[in-house]
Formats: C-alpha cells, structure tokens, sequence
C-alpha cells in the first residue's frame, strides 16, 4: 500500500471547501440585506477524515492511487433548506455557476428517487477550480441540498451506521424508514403553511429592525435630553415592545426620530 501525505492531500480539499462555503455564504447573506427570502437555510462544510476516506476506498474496492480521482466527497458542502420548495432555487444557483469556478460532473436525485433506507437529499458532484502553490487544479466534490427535516434523519442514520458499522439491525431499519415517512409528512404539511411562515418570519425581521432604529435613537439622545423625558421614553417603548404592535412601534420611531432632530442627534 503507498504511504499517503495526508496533510498535503487534503489541503486542496480544505481550500476547496472553505472557498465555496464562503462564496454560498455570501449569496444567503445578500439575500437577507435585500431584505429577501433566502432559500438558504444554513450553509456546513467538512473535509473527510483520512479513516473515513481509507473505509470507503475499502467499500468499494477503490485502490489507493484512485482516491482522488474515484472518491467524489472527500471535500463537502450540505444546504441546508427550510423548504422543498426552496431546493430547485438552490439547485439553479449551483447550476448558474457551473463553466465558471466549477463544474458540474452529475447530480443524483434523492428526492424523488428515495433510497431504500428511505435517505432524501440532492447531491451535485462538481470540480472545483482552486489555484495552489503548485498551480491550477480542480478538485472533486460534493454540494448536498436538503430540508431540516432530511437533514435531521440522516444525521440520525449516519450516526447509527457508525454505531453498527454499517451493519444496523433490520428492527431499528423498519423504525428508521418509519421516520423517514414522518420527516416526508413533516415537509409535506410545511409547505402548506409556507407562506404563513414566510409572512411571521419577514414580520420578525421587521420588528426587529424598528426595535434596533429606536434603539439607537434612545441612545443618542441619552447625554443631551433631560432625565425625566428619557424615563418616560424607556417607559413607552418597553410598554410597547410587550404589546408587539407592530404599528406603533412604527410610531414610536418616527417620533424619536423628530425628537433627535430637534437636539441635533
């Protein structure tokens, strides 16, 4: 067997992932400083450990001269989606990009296609286009796309496969497909109240911006307004910030705003 540098290998790996989970990173957050909907979720990313690596190229009978070239998740990326809704967008997002920083080399439908364990997900097999101080390569990897709900089953499904070694009982089997149903009705029954939620959650975030605005206002008009005008102040807002009424709250921040401009703040 031929001695491995690990540490030189997956370094292209690491670059890899750090640089895509940036770049993805960066995208969800555009979208919320827009003040749009991201279909971005929460972006992770993970370089395989090297006995991770060695099990698989034992599974599947991959010498270890054919790692890179056979082993198509050394470096990964997972999306996570709060809808399955959401995922198409983040799939067209990723193919936006392919002929530019990556490639793509194929995508396997999870989704539709469910595995027999009863495992969901989009999987995108790209190369990605690093420069190392060896020069321009590209590296193999992975984009995994899925909902909270097929996430948290097959975090749960991995873990157990760790446990038996990939030998999991045909009882905890049965229970396992019998969640996976669950986490499908679960994804199912939250795209019915998409909308509900997506309308509480811009709701949230516009409340929060006000309460930051009034914030600010309070604070800056700390040292030069008189101290019983600023109690009455605080006053008002935490009545108000318990009430939740978004309207006045609005209110609120308008007529601090014309306070600070009369004490020039």
């Amino acid at each position: 067997m031929n001695v491995i540098n690990w540490k030189e290998m997956l370094y292209p790996y690491e670059q890899t992932v750090a640089e895509l989970k940036t770049k993805l990173e960066y995208i969800m957050n555009e979208y919320r400083l827009r003040g749009m909907y991201s279909p971005m979720e929460s972006i992770s990313g993970r370089v395989k450990k090297p006995s991770s690596i060695l099990n698989k190229a034992k599974k599947k009978s991959i010498p270890v001269e054919k790692i890179e070239d056979e082993i198509e998740d050394i470096a990964g990326i997972r999306i996570i989606c709060q809808f399955v809704e959401d995922i198409p967008k983040v799939i067209s997002l990723i193919r936006r990009r392919d002929g530019r920083d990556l490639t793509i080399v194929e995508e396997r439908d999870y989704i539709t296609n469910t595995k027999d364990s009863g495992y969901r997900s989009y999987h995108i097999i790209i190369k990605y286009a690093i420069n190392t101080v060896d020069g321009y390569r590209e590296v193999l990897g992975e984009i995994q796309i899925r909902t909270l709900a097929m996430n948290f089953w097959a975090v749960t499904e991995h873990s157990l496969k760790y446990k038996y070694q990939g030998n999991i009982p045909e009882e905890i089997k049965h229970r396992l497909l019998s969640c996976a149903d669950a986490a499908f009705n679960l994804d199912n029954e939250m795209s019915t109240i998409r909308n509900e939620i997506m309308y509480a959650q811009r709701l949230n975030k516009q409340k929060d911006n006000i309460v930051a605005d009034i914030i600010d206002h309070i604070q800056n008009m700390y040292f030069v307004a008189k101290l019983s005008e600023m109690e009455d102040i605080n006053k008002r807002f935490v009545g108000l910030w318990n009430s939740g009424d978004i309207d006045k709250l609005k209110d609120f921040r308008q007529d601090l705003c014309e306070m600070a401009k009369r004490y020039g703040v």
